[in-house]
């Protein structure tokens, strides 16, 4: 488990902006609006509120890349499925998240956040399929852990491999940032990654 000595916001790119020349690992995080991503990252970073949260969805239209510890970056790319958003503005954060995919040269994983109380969407679908296209094998992070009984985990885990079309061996973390819940194992993960990287 790594100890978080330091953890910051060091850039934010919007959609003209050029991506950062990074010699550290990266590991991005993707998501519809809405799904915890902010409240993941911040619960691995150990911080309460660095990774902005909002009941606003939509609200991350940015690429922001977080570094920790002089080791590695947590990437927080846009929400994607924000109905509220015009087409043209979805396009662009389509783009910008497809051009980080592209050009990165130290991304090292990708975490695919996904709702464990509710079947994949199509934009989750469609995303996993990208991330797969990109030549990455998506991680998941199965999130709101907190909100489905423990009977029900395994149903649910099950109703997200399935939904999202994942292949056999794709790792799924289910993760509660209320309980933090996975922390350790999501943790233990990234740890192993930066290591061979």
């Amino acid at each position: 488990m790594m100890i978080i000595k330091s953890a910051e916001l060091e850039t934010v790119c919007g959609i003209t902006s050029a991506l950062p020349k990074n010699s550290l690992p990266e590991l991005a995080f993707a998501g519809k609006s809405n799904v915890g991503k902010s409240s993941l990252i911040n619960g691995l970073m150990n911080r309460k509120a660095l990774a902005r949260t909002s009941a606003q969805p939509g609200k991350t239209q940015t690429i922001n890349y977080y570094q920790i510890n002089h080791e590695l970056y947590f990437v927080d790319l846009p929400g994607y499925g924000y109905t509220k958003a015009s087409v043209e503005v979805r396009e662009k954060w389509g783009k910008m998240v497809e051009r980080y995919l592209h050009s990165s040269k130290q991304l090292r994983a990708v975490f695919l956040l996904i709702d464990i109380r509710h079947e994949p969407s199509a934009n989750d679908r469609t995303m996993y399929e990208w991330i797969l296209n990109q030549g990455y094998d998506p991680v998941i992070v199965a999130t709101k852990l907190d909100k489905i009984k423990r009977s029900q985990v395994q149903k649910h885990l099950k109703m997200v491999q399935t939904g999202v079309g994942a292949k056999p061996g794709t790792r799924i973390f289910p993760y509660s940032a209320l309980t933090k819940q996975g922390r350790e194992e999501i943790w233990e993960y990234i740890s192993a990654i930066v290591q061979n990287a």
